[in-house]
């Protein structure tokens, strides 16, 4: 006589929706590591270093569609029918919380968030704001400055906050798409030199220097 078996009290969960989880969680954060990593250098005191992750710019478009890839299959996975034929669960069993529906709602909101950084990266960087001074007319001069490595708006300000930082700056308007930042300044208490070497501390690489 056959013994009655128990009921497994385990959820099917397959294997391959905790994997698709995980690597949209990870393309997440890769698509936006070159921004995270700018605000910990900061943070760090280590801003020299934050050009180390630009080389994944131009891969943040794949990440990005690899990630709404991974999470749909995971919500897929969660959310087809079961047969009941096939499932060895326990219906009264409540599944724990990393199999819930729950917990990948969760996710998907940090995904979401970590997919948005770089809009809004430059809230968190020190807004030093330029120096209001009433100079002579005389001695006010633009410069733009040509920049290399820039991939986002939190570069941006990252850039703003360092030339702020200068004595005599009247206005900083910098644009990663365009490659560059324009500065207005009054020359009898900073230089175009100062401005150069305090857009080089940042990391990136300043290709051009042109006078207006």
């Amino acid at each position: 006589m056959k013994s009655q078996g128990i009921p497994s009290t385990k959820s099917k969960e397959t294997p391959a929706a905790k994997v698709w989880i995980g690597a949209g969680v990870i393309s997440a954060v890769a698509a936006s590591l070159c921004c995270i990593s700018l605000l910990l250098a900061i943070m760090a005191g280590a801003s020299g270093v934050v050009t180390a992750f630009s080389w994944l710019e131009p891969l943040r478009p794949y990440l990005i569609g690899l990630t709404a890839l991974t999470l749909a299959f995971a919500w897929y996975q969660k959310l087809k029918p079961v047969n009941k034929k096939d499932c060895d669960c326990n219906t009264n069993t409540k599944p724990n919380f990393m199999q819930s529906k729950n917990f990948l709602s969760i996710v998907t909101v940090f995904v979401a968030v970590m997919l948005a950084f770089p809009s809004y990266a430059h809230v968190f960087y020190p807004q030093a704001q330029g120096q209001q001074v009433a100079a002579n007319k005389a001695n006010v001069q633009t410069v733009e400055i040509k920049i290399k490595g820039m991939t986002c708006a939190g570069c941006e300000g990252h850039v703003n906050s360092e030339v702020n930082k200068l004595a005599g700056i009247l206005k900083v308007k910098t644009s990663y798409a365009n490659g560059n930042t324009l500065v207005q300044f009054d020359k009898s208490k900073t230089d175009v030199k100062q401005i150069e070497k305090a857009v080089l501390a940042t990391g990136y690489k300043v290709t051009e220097v042109n006078k207006q």
